[in-house]
């Protein structure tokens, strides 16, 4: 079973590039088997299509818009996705990835099993860093990452143990 790690975002917009600060995380701390792909998909949205459609399982990292308080991290499966009942999206390359996993459900290669592992974010403002409470999301993003994969008998190594 391929499993694809894609993190999504906007690096020069704080918060919003939650996702890829998540795959530049999950790279520097955690040592993944070769049937785990970290993907930095940034803002590419409708461009990655062939990555969503190699993979069995895809855990999509991003921030979402919400009622709750910054930092909150939640879960959606794909029904959840594809029925449109997770929140509205913040940027153009949010819509494009619920359009790329439409348009692979159409061609009959989407995943049975998507991921969306979505924060709220606190800062939208011109930067390169996250915020704190943001931040302080990403090793709890890895933990369930890893549990989830292990449950599925793939084995993630966290670097230093």
């Amino acid at each position: 079973m391929k499993t694809l790690i894609f993190g999504a975002g906007n690096l020069l917009l704080s918060d919003e590039g939650f996702g890829v600060h998540a795959i530049r995380y999950l790279e520097e701390n955690y040592d993944f088997p070769e049937k785990v792909e970290l993907y930095d998909g940034g803002t590419l949205g409708i461009m990655v299509t062939h990555k969503f459609e190699e993979a069995d399982h895809i855990y999509i990292l991003d921030v979402i818009e919400g009622n709750g308080a910054p930092g909150e991290l939640r879960r959606y499966e794909k029904d959840e996705i594809m029925l449109d009942k997770i929140p509205v999206k913040l940027s153009p390359h949010q819509i494009g990835i619920q359009e790329t996993l439409l348009m692979s459900e159409l061609r009959g290669f989407c995943p049975e099993k998507v991921t969306l592992l979505g924060v709220i974010p606190a800062s939208l403002d011109a930067s390169d860093q996250l915020s704190d409470v943001v931040k302080s999301r990403l090793k709890e993003v890895a933990q369930i990452i890893s549990a989830d994969l292990a449950i599925n008998g793939v084995i993630v190594t966290k670097r230093g143990e």
